[in-house]
């Protein structure tokens, strides 16, 4: 088994839309992101993207459209140098109850399973408690990048005083490469 990045897809990888990304047109990769999944893929770290897309069950987009958005997004964080080794979403509403949906951890069991992954050993980098969430009930270690709605994400971490608190609070996910490379590279997660 392998350790692995998990990333959340919009506000993370590209731009974040209140209307929700429903054309090639209206995606737009965030600075820095494309580098940062081709120094993934340079130190041979699988790159999972979880992600919560609930627009194919408001009608906004249908789940072809949604596979030809990301074989296009596919393509270019290819020709770039990166790579993604699977891209697992949830179409469901929020209030449809569904497992797979972030802050539930049905997703990344499922990618760890289908890809022989180990939770324990990866990091999931998100922009939203649904995210951070998600990703420490699956026992993984969280970044929070504060584009998309890290902001925001991040005053509600603060102002709930809980325990819930992301292991790292970066920028964007270009600053996340150095630690998350060191984290897995020099096995510091056996140990957390």
């Amino acid at each position: 088994m392998r350790a692995a990045i998990f990333l959340d897809r919009d506000g993370v990888i590209n731009e974040d839309r209140k209307d929700y990304v429903k054309h090639w047109s209206e995606f737009r990769f965030i600075k820095g992101s494309l580098e940062a999944l081709r120094q993934f893929q340079e130190a041979g770290i699988p790159v999972v993207i979880i992600s919560n897309q609930s627009a194919i069950s408001r009608g906004l987009i249908t789940k072809e459209k949604l596979e030809v958005l990301h074989g296009r997004m596919v393509k270019r964080i290819q020709k770039k140098g990166g790579f993604l080794s699977g891209i697992y979403y949830c179409p469901h509403h929020p209030d449809d109850g569904c497992p797979c949906r972030k802050p539930r951890t049905g997703l990344l069991k499922r990618a760890a399973q289908e890809l022989n992954l180990d939770l324990t050993q990866g990091i999931f980098i998100g922009d939203s408690l649904k995210d951070i969430q998600a990703g420490q009930r699956a026992g993984l270690r969280t970044v929070l990048v504060l584009s998309g709605q890290g902001r925001e994400s991040l005053k509600q971490v603060l102002a709930l005083k809980s325990s819930l608190r992301p292991h790292l609070v970066v920028p964007d996910l270009q600053a996340a490469v150095p630690l998350a490379l060191a984290w897995i590279q020099g096995g510091l997660l056996r140990t957390v």
